[in-house]
């Protein structure tokens, strides 16, 4: 069913009524709906007076929000573990995932520093290679990675963002996870610009490790997001960081100095708590809202609003799509470049349009709730 737009906004975002502003940034910071402020406020204030904390502030909020994500990518009841942004989660798979001296981690150049400096520091103390395949033409080259996965014993393992933080350009991981399953190779993905703008199926795209952030795209607070770990590895990958709640023995607060290290058989062995238990309850809230839409019909209409921006482009001998032309690799992030970038961004704050400007493109990344009109005055004032 296709979202009703207004009710939404209405609902949940009403600083849009007032004409406070224009967001078409979500690939940086999201705003935060209605639902999640409530409960940034109904559980901050619990916490500011801890004595009306109940036990339900606790434990049953960080599973609901695992149970969340888990449901928003289609992953199995205990893959999902909770983290504070994606970089913990790039942490976990480069220092955990299976790899030695003289393998190679497969990537491409263009990716964003954080699915980068962790791979460079973790395959140095392993002695190993963490190798950035060269862009086709401004895109990543899959064809080259997919023949690297097929033809060279050497690639360990491959690890891509879904989608690119400065051109959009998405991965089509089906393929991928295909390619690195028939192979015996392993599949990490950076997901934090694709989850919330597109559809997911982690496990129908063979990813074995996923890390995604929860401030961009599903307008969630900072310091929130999650990791997936492939049912199947769950058990067999070892914790590099040790949280005093990774294991079953500590769940009886009764019983803390009954010391045993065994860990959970789920993916719970990979968080370092204390957690932030109210923004863990404000990013249940955020993604209780994409799960009564659906994430076929957020998709949807992310991508009727791209297709637009894609249209104008296409139209206006002034702005050049930096974005992929085919439709199969386009998410929520369109990259255009008109003749004078600074003189359009100006224009664009000017008039309280939020955007970006990433490698030399001003960055729109639309989302469910904008209107057709926002986006449109934003082209417009683009070609100047």
């Amino acid at each position: 069913m296709p979202i009703d737009v207004t009710a939404i906004r209405e609902r949940e975002f009403p600083w849009t009524a007032r004409g406070d502003a224009i967001f078409l940034d979500h690939a940086s910071t999201g705003p935060l709906p209605e639902r999640t402020r409530r409960a940034l406020a109904e559980h901050g204030l619990r916490r500011a007076e801890p004595f009306r904390l109940t036990a339900d502030d606790f434990f049953p909020t960080l599973q609901r929000a695992r149970d969340a994500a888990a449901a928003l990518i289609g992953a199995p009841p205990g893959t999902v573990a909770l983290m504070t942004n994606t970089s913990h989660g790039v942490n976990l798979a480069a220092r955990a995932l299976p790899y030695g001296r003289g393998e190679v981690i497969l990537s491409t150049a263009g990716e964003f520093p954080a699915n980068v400096y962790p791979w460079i520091a973790a395959a140095r103390e392993r002695g190993a290679d963490f190798r950035m395949l060269p862009l086709a033409n401004g895109f990543p080259d899959e064809a080259a990675i997919l023949h690297a996965i097929e033809s060279d014993p050497r690639v360990r393992g491959v690890a891509v963002s879904w989608v690119s933080f400065w051109n959009g350009y998405r991965f089509d991981l089906d393929a991928l996870g295909a390619a690195c399953r028939r192979h015996g190779k392993w599949l990490f993905v950076d997901a934090i610009q694709g989850v919330g703008a597109s559809d997911l199926d982690v496990v129908r795209a063979n990813v074995d490790v996923l890390a995604c952030g929860g401030q961009k795209w599903l307008l969630s607070p900072w310091g929130t997001g999650f990791c997936y770990v492939r049912k199947e590895l769950v058990t067999s990958l070892e914790p590099k960081e040790v949280g005093w709640m990774a294991q079953p023995a500590t769940s009886d607060f009764n019983r803390f100095l009954e010391y045993d290290p065994t860990w959970f058989d789920d993916a719970r062995r990979f968080e370092v708590v204390t957690l932030d238990f109210v923004n863990f309850a404000a990013m249940a809230a955020s993604l209780s809202l994409f799960l009564e839409l659906t994430q076929a019909a957020v998709g949807a209409r992310v991508r009727a609003l791209v297709e637009r921006a894609v249209a104008f482009a296409s139209a206006n001998e002034g702005v050049e799509l930096m974005s992929a032309a085919d439709p199969a690799h386009r998410a929520g992030v369109v990259a255009l470049r008109p003749r004078d970038v600074a003189a359009a961004s100006g224009r664009l704050k000017d008039a309280g349009l939020a955007h970006a400007v990433r490698e030399g493109n001003i960055r729109i990344a639309p989302h469910f709730y904008n209107t057709e009109a926002e986006l449109d005055g934003a082209l417009r004032l683009l070609s100047g």
